[in-house]
């Protein structure tokens, strides 16, 4: 991905967050930033959850710099996609020296 390439890792979030923004409005790519989404429990709103990106109205990015992407990290990203009522996510990490993502569905949407 062109912004691992030009910072690499060692940052922290934030800044490839910025950086991502700046990437993905070059390109055209229709985004939100810090997008607050509802949470909901039995039809009561229990609260909100702000996703790094919510891209083109339908998928869910979520970012982290980390040395190494855990299997919490992914559990996170499929309980957003799952609460969001979305198809799919995207886990991208930046903190590896390689870059590091996982797609996530909703096991519970149909496709």
């Amino acid at each position: 991905m062109e912004v691992h390439k030009h910072l690499g890792n060692g940052f922290q979030e934030v800044i490839y967050q910025r950086a991502l923004e700046i990437e993905m409005a070059s390109q055209g790519i229709d985004f939100s930033r810090e997008f607050e989404m509802k949470i909901s429990y039995k039809d009561h709103e229990i609260g909100t959850r702000r996703v790094d990106f919510f891209v083109e109205d339908k998928i869910m990015v979520e970012i982290k710099a980390l040395i190494n992407l855990e299997d919490v990290h992914l559990a996170q990203a499929m309980n957003y996609v799952e609460a969001y009522h979305l198809e799919i996510g995207l886990l991208i990490n930046f903190g590896a020296k390689s870059l590091q993502h996982k797609r996530v569905h909703n096991n519970g949407k149909s496709v």
